[in-house]
């Protein structure tokens, strides 16, 4: 912990800053000070010292830490985020803190899942160093009914941290995949708990994994000609610790805004969504059927017109993109 405040500080000081300045903030000895600035240089972190001046940051590695992510989310904020190098799944770690007591906008970040998970039970590609993996927790009072609407979105809201941050902006596959040029770089799952007694929410975990910074010879056999990342996409290598940081900013403001702001989130959605007009096969059940789709509703949901003529609207399921 001492090694993730110091590294906070020294990444928000912009000008050289004493070690006795910074064992005074955090309440530590000056020689644990000295300690962790020796820890961090031999993780790659560039830090200057100068006699009577003191230290000063001048790069480091991308590393996702409780550091990294401190200093630039600021002290408050992080009192709701936990970063760890490796977990087996953030979503369920997540569930966990939910039932003893964590509090809406909890954050859980991992640089690694060894046994992430994506829609229908499939497992996640979640590779150590290269990604973003990531879950939110929210408590509304409300019925899960109503809730449906909040993975459409958070997609919205992960393709604007993306945006911001890269300059590249990927587009909405419905209901919740980010794709660019076909490929998949970011998928979103959604974990609902209901009060037995009530039948209204108890918690919401929206688990979010990013591949940021892979290269083609990062993904697997099975998976290379559908997975892509904003690395490949756009061409820049971009710091994971920023991105992180813009999604909490994001889903906060989700928070704060979700219900009475839809319509904002719908525009933005029928903005970025790149499955209207496009010939489509539905798979639900286990059946496959082709479809097209026509339009994305008011409630989110997918308007398509069958093989048959007929238009329908899809709540549930996963579409797929034919392509002819």
């Amino acid at each position: 912990m001492t090694k993730d405040k110091v590294l906070a500080i020294l990444m928000r000081q912009k000008t050289y800053i004493s070690g006795e300045e910074i064992s005074r903030r955090i309440g530590v000895s000056r020689a644990a000070v000295n300690t962790a600035v020796k820890a961090l240089r031999s993780e790659g972190y560039e830090i200057d010292s100068v006699t009577n001046k003191g230290y000063l940051f001048v790069s480091g590695p991308d590393l996702l830490s409780e550091g990294t992510v401190g200093a630039l989310v600021g002290d408050e904020r992080m009192d709701r985020v936990l970063v760890l190098d490796t977990t087996d799944s953030t979503n369920k770690l997540l569930r966990e803190m939910a039932f003893h007591g964590a509090v809406q906008g909890q954050v859980v970040i991992a640089n690694e899942q060894t046994m992430g998970r994506g829609r229908m039970g499939r497992s996640f590609f979640s590779p150590k160093d290269k990604g973003i993996y990531f879950s939110y927790l929210l408590k509304p009072d409300t019925a899960p009914k109503d809730a449906v609407t909040l993975t459409a979105w958070t997609a919205v809201s992960v393709v604007r941290a993306i945006s911001k941050v890269s300059g590249f902006t990927p587009g909405i596959k419905w209901v919740n995949d980010l794709v660019s040029n076909g490929r998949k770089l970011c998928g979103i799952l959604t974990e609902m708990s209901i009060e037995s007694e009530t039948g209204r929410i108890d918690s919401i975990i929206i688990g979010i994994g990013i591949n940021i910074n892979n290269e083609s010879s990062d993904f697997s056999d099975d998976i290379k000609d559908i997975a892509t990342s904003i690395f490949l996409e756009s061409g820049k290598k971009i710091s994971r610790a920023e991105l992180a940081c813009a999604i909490i900013q994001e889903m906060d403001k989700l928070a704060s805004s979700w219900p009475d702001g839809r319509d904002e989130y719908l525009e933005a959605y029928r903005k970025y969504d790149i499955t209207s007009g496009r010939d489509v096969n539905i798979i639900s059940g286990g059946n496959i059927r082709p479809a097209k789709a026509i339009s994305i509703n008011d409630d989110f949901s997918l308007k398509i017109q069958n093989s048959e003529g007929k238009t329908e609207d899809l709540s549930s399921g996963e579409v797929s993109l034919r392509i002819i």
